[in-house]
């Protein structure tokens, strides 16, 4: 008992000292190195009094840390040219809490806190950065999936309607918020980094936002800028189409983790082909760079919408297809679903493989075929929209890939799994 008394004071003081550091760093009037150990280890014997004594002493303890600041401030601000702010004093406040919290709480969500709260403290002038670049459109897309995850999410209910019983509002709707939310990361990745993106990065964003819409944007280029520029708008477009594939494995590994040793391995070597290329087109791009045209913001309550649409339509199809057609059917759906939106037949697929209602080893032929689908179909897109110089590069690279593609379904060996570890997660 002692011993564990003596861990947790010492914890406490590790977080004051941690967050101490950094505001005597950034040369803090109020409270140092030596305040905010004492504040956290405040905190701590609050704690351990309050176990005897009840918790009025940690409201107690709060309240005069609160009017120490007070007083504090009230005394700084007599004298010249003093900028009082709130970042220390709710530092302060939130490290006395803290300490409390490792004696009636979770140790671990305690130091998980105090090092948030040290790096937060930290990161003020990149942060500053960042907001200054959020413009009007960016704060909308922010506010939008606000409402998309936190307003509408929490509304729909969360049972199955329709034919077959495959509609579930609050299910479907989920998947919206996790296909939105991955393409507005790439795009304040993109509005971070802006068009100081080079060609690779270009093609990363361009994959996490929207490969589709990325394809079409360098294939238009092309028309405009001709020959000089079908090299650098083909490598762009295919590391997109890389980065799609990367996408479909961590849709799969949120929805149906314990799904991967079987589905990820056919995924991950039609990537090692795709990536290889990619390497030998970046080798011979030569010297030229580009920039990544204008995104457009992904979190449209528009875009979700019809998104979430697709994916009810894919559900249903799925499920007829199914029913009516037997297996054979579902390939018919995965190449229709594929040429429009991959992620809607990735996300349905890993559910129906989730919750046992397909094999892992059928899921992942499905998920194939609509991804080999849609390269088809983005292949077609840049034949009609970019030169030919583009269209004749990226033909053959998808075509290299579509065959490679091909050649897995035919050879991958039937029951072949990867030894991972154990990845039972929570089902979506």
């Amino acid at each position: 008992m002692e011993l564990e008394l003596f861990e947790t004071l010492g914890i406490s003081l590790g977080l004051g000292l941690l967050v101490g550091l950094q505001r005597q760093h950034d040369q803090s009037q109020l409270a140092g190195i030596r305040t905010f150990p004492l504040i956290t280890l405040f905190g701590t014997i609050s704690g351990f009094l309050a176990q005897d004594f009840g918790g009025w002493i940690i409201a107690m303890g709060i309240l005069s840390l609160a009017i120490l600041v007070a007083v504090a401030n009230f005394m700084r601000s007599r004298a010249p040219h003093v900028d009082i702010g709130l970042t220390t004093e709710a530092a302060a406040l939130l490290m006395y809490v803290v300490g409390a919290y490792l004696v009636l709480g979770q140790v671990t969500v305690a130091v998980a806190v105090g090092a948030v709260v040290a790096v937060l403290l930290h990161l003020k002038e990149t942060l500053h950065r960042i907001v200054a670049k959020i413009g009007q459109n960016d704060l909308r897309a922010i506010m939008q999936f606000v409402v998309i995850s936190l307003v509408v999410l929490p509304v729909l209910p969360d049972r199955t309607y329709g034919p077959y019983g495959v509609l579930n509002p609050h299910n479907i709707w989920l998947m919206v918020v996790l296909i939105v939310g991955i393409g507005l990361l790439g795009y304040f990745a993109y509005k971070i980094f802006g068009q100081k993106s080079g060609t690779v990065l270009g093609g990363i964003l361009g994959g996490l936002i929207s490969s589709t819409a990325t394809t079409v944007s360098y294939a238009r280029r092309t028309k405009d800028h001709g020959k000089a520029s079908s090299m650098l708008a083909a490598l762009v477009i295919f590391i997109a189409s890389a980065v799609s594939v990367v996408r479909i494995i961590t849709e799969v590994a949120v929805v149906a983790p314990s799904t991967l040793p079987t589905v990820a391995p056919p995924l991950a070597a039609l990537l090692l082909l795709m990536l290889v290329l990619g390497g030998i087109l970046y080798f011979f791009k030569g010297s030229a760079k580009d920039s990544m045209p204008e995104q457009a913001n992904p979190a449209h309550l528009k875009t979700a919408l019809i998104f979430g649409a697709i994916y009810a339509a894919v559900i249903l199809a799925t499920a007829f297809a199914k029913d009516q057609l037997g297996s054979s059917g579902l390939y018919i759906v995965a190449v229709i679903s594929g040429l429009t939106d991959v992620d809607a037949i990735t996300l349905s697929t890993s559910r129906l493989m989730q919750v046992g209602s397909m094999e892992p080893a059928n899921g992942w032929r499905l998920i194939l075929v609509a991804a080999l689908s849609n390269l088809a179909f983005k292949a077609g897109l840049v034949g009609v929209l970019g030169s030919r110089s583009v269209f004749m590069k990226v033909a053959l690279l998808f075509g290299i890939v579509l065959a490679g593609g091909l050649l897995v379904l035919w050879l991958w060996p039937e029951n072949f799994q990867v030894p991972f570890i154990n990845l039972e997660a929570k089902q979506i």
